[in-house]
């Protein structure tokens, strides 16, 4: 069985007009990074959930990433961070929503699905189960980055002017995931996020809804998206493209590009990445660009932004 990884860092990418080469190359070494951290647990032979955990902590962890240390604010100037993680061999799962302490709310939402009886928890009680697991934690000053209040800042500005809405997908949305195959065939995926800049304070997307922005199942695929989270929860869809494998035996390319391709139409800009029982992962995007990048049977490291060939590197 090929071992194999694959991450994004969401579809919420600068534009490519504005954009620098050293901008660029920043966020190739960080998915860089986090391939290589998830890339090293199944190379010694460890699970896809240890990998897809270290991997989106890794991402977490880079301010250059909507999740964790680096994620938007709400129109509140507060930061809620929700994520999700699920094992596709016997489809446990367990997610957060709307929580701001754990240094790494992948984690946190691991702890929920392996020390509670639950799936879903938000707020204080999420942070209780973090806590009980021993999880480090960071104040609120932590989590923020200048460059993240300062877009705030601006699209407080333009609401109040009753401006339209240019934002770039950056300012729209950005997400974090993982989905990984290990050794014994076993998919896992995991995803984390800040959500949308200036979101209203509460609101909760698709990241932490198992079957609409997070899924991992053996028998079909594992999947990890990001975009516009209530379009993707209204047309569930990781479990869209695990329904199209497993009832009307289409191929995980096809069912997962044509899912996409169907969001875009009701307004649901943004990708994913999936991985099947077997071959290449796939990654495709409506967006204008999607941070990505995997390591397959070639056990050669890509990386993508926009629509650009992928750069190349060793594990």
């Amino acid at each position: 069985m090929t071992i194999t990884i694959a991450i994004h860092g969401g579809a919420g990418t600068m534009r490519a007009s504005e954009m620098t080469p050293e901008m660029a190359e920043a966020r190739h070494e960080g998915l860089r990074r986090a391939l290589r951290a998830g890339w090293a647990v199944l190379a010694a032979v460890g699970s896809a959930l240890d990998a897809v955990t270290e991997a989106v902590c890794a991402l977490e962890d880079d301010p250059l990433f909507n999740a964790g240390h680096g994620a938007v604010l709400t129109d509140a100037g507060t930061i809620e961070m929700d994520a999700a993680i699920m094992s596709g061999a016997d489809r446990r799962a367990g997610a957060v929503a709307g929580i701001c302490g754990p240094r790494n709310p992948v984690r946190a939402a691991r702890a929920v699905m392996e020390t509670t009886p639950h799936l879903l928890m938000i707020g204080d009680g999420a942070l209780s189960v973090a806590r009980d697991a021993g999880l480090p934690f960071e104040p609120a000053v932590y989590f923020e980055t200048p460059s993240r209040r300062a877009a705030l800042e601006r699209e407080l500005a333009r609401r109040a002017s009753g401006a339209p809405d240019t934002r770039s997908d950056a300012d729209r949305h950005g997400t974090v995931g993982a989905v990984a195959r290990d050794a014994s065939g076993h998919l896992a995926a995991a995803t984390s996020t800040g959500g949308m800049t200036g979101k209203r304070s509460g609101r909760v997307g698709d990241t932490p809804i198992i079957g609409a922005g997070t899924f991992a199942d053996d028998a079909t695929c594992a999947v990890s998206c990001t975009g516009t989270g209530e379009v993707f929860i209204r047309f569930a869809a990781a479990t869209e493209i695990a329904a199209r494998l497993r009832y009307k035996g289409v191929a995980l390319e096809p069912a997962a590009g044509d899912v996409i391709a169907e969001l875009a139409a009701h307004g649901g800009d943004g990708g994913l990445i999936a991985l099947g029982e077997s071959g290449e992962p796939v990654l495709p995007f409506n967006s204008s660009g999607m941070y990505r990048g995997y390591i397959g049977a070639d056990r050669i490291l890509r990386t993508a932004i926009h629509r650009e060939a992928f750069r190349v590197a060793k594990p």
